[in-house]
């Protein structure tokens, strides 16, 4: 029998040790690397009640997040992150607050000291104040129904001209259409062409509105996601077929507790007071004004103009006031609040109307 040449074996017990002296360098720059990911920049939890009260022009920290993707996401153009969308772990209870002068326009010069918060007809400590430069999610309810026929181009003007003149860079909109059903017709984008294009494509309106139905669908929406999140419903106001749990005093309810804006762009109303439902256009202002948004009524593109500049300056100059509410406001009741500005020339000031800290989620 012929021996195995001896060098051929040394080559190979050679190459062996070469590949797994190699394999051993390779896991261990991986796992070098895998170290340096670590995130060390981990944010601290927010300033507890008792903190001393601070302010500052940063954008509101958010209170400790975990990350969580919503059910529809996937349709998404992937402008979203895993930091834009959070589950919010905290009692803290934002107050979006607007402050005028006798001539309308903002005043933006307020500190601290300069406002007063009133909970249940007490004064309570304000935490934290912070100018407006968190990013806004927002959800545009565009009515689609058979009863906007005869309005049908103002309305999609005004649509399309508000993401121009609102929309900011840092900010996103997602957009729903209201008619009999409601339809997710574009979710969370930064990108207005698409915006607009969505506005464009919807086709001749038909149909009843489910427009409360469509409150409480946006709603759901937004609560995962990070920043001040916003409602525009662009309507007439009216509603015929939400579910009958959805109703006026419900749907309040709801954005009583959900930390989240209504601005209304109340189209379809006629300068005859007996032909405009005036029922349809208090209760808008009944959803703006409880949130600490606001409602408007154009009629011309010139209104439309000065509407979205309103928009735009109070998204842009409104001041965040955090609130800590104690252990015995944590109760799954609602709570009246009251902003008030001290030794200001301030002659209207808006702002939520109360909160409620639910003692389970909501969907």
């Amino acid at each position: 029998m012929m021996k195995k040449p001896t060098h051929t074996l040394a080559t190979g017990t050679a190459a062996l040790l070469l590949i797994v002296g190699w394999s051993g360098v390779v896991i261990q720059s991986a796992h070098s690397q895998s170290g340096r990911q670590k995130n060390m920049n981990a944010k601290p939890s927010p300033t507890p009640a008792s903190a001393r009260p601070r302010q500052t022009t940063k954008s509101l920290p958010p209170p400790p997040v975990m990350p969580q993707k919503p059910a529809n996401s996937e349709a998404s153009d992937g402008v979203n992150s895993p930091d834009d969308v959070v589950r919010v772990a905290s009692h803290l209870v934002p107050v979006p607050t607007t402050v005028l002068d006798s001539h309308g326009a903002a005043i933006i010069n307020l500190k601290l000291e300069d406002f007063e918060l009133v909970v249940d007809g007490e004064t309570k400590p304000i935490n934290e104040i912070y100018r407006a430069e968190t990013p806004v999610r927002m959800a545009m309810l565009f009515d689609n129904s058979g009863s906007l026929d005869t309005s049908r181009e103002f309305e999609k003007r005004a649509a399309e001209r508000f993401f121009r003149s609102v929309l900011r860079p840092v900010d996103q909109a997602a957009i729903y259409s209201v008619s009999t059903n409601v339809e997710l017709s574009q979710p969370m984008t930064q990108d207005v062409s698409v915006l607009e294009r969505t506005i464009e494509m919807f086709g001749k309106p038909e149909g009843a509105t489910s427009l409360y139905d469509g409150i409480f669908a946006a709603l759901t929406y937004l609560k995962p996601y990070a920043g001040r999140r916003i409602i525009v419903i662009v309507s007439d106001g009216r509603d015929t077929t939400s579910r009958e749990d959805h109703d006026f005093d419900a749907t309040l309810q709801r954005l009583s507790s959900d930390e989240c804006q209504v601005y209304v762009v109340q189209t379809g109303l006629y300068d005859n007071a007996n032909v405009r439902d005036l029922t349809a256009e208090r209760r808008m202002q009944a959803f703006a004004a409880q949130t600490g948004g606001e409602s408007y009524v154009p009629r011309t593109v010139g209104d439309l103009d000065k509407t979205f500049a309103q928009i735009s300056a109070d998204l842009a100059q409104q001041y965040i006031l955090s609130y800590y509410p104690a252990v015995d406001k944590r109760d799954g009741k609602y709570h009246q609040i009251t902003v008030r500005i001290k030794n200001k020339d301030a002659t209207r000031v808006r702002a939520r109307k109360g909160f409620l800290v639910k003692t389970r989620d909501q969907s």
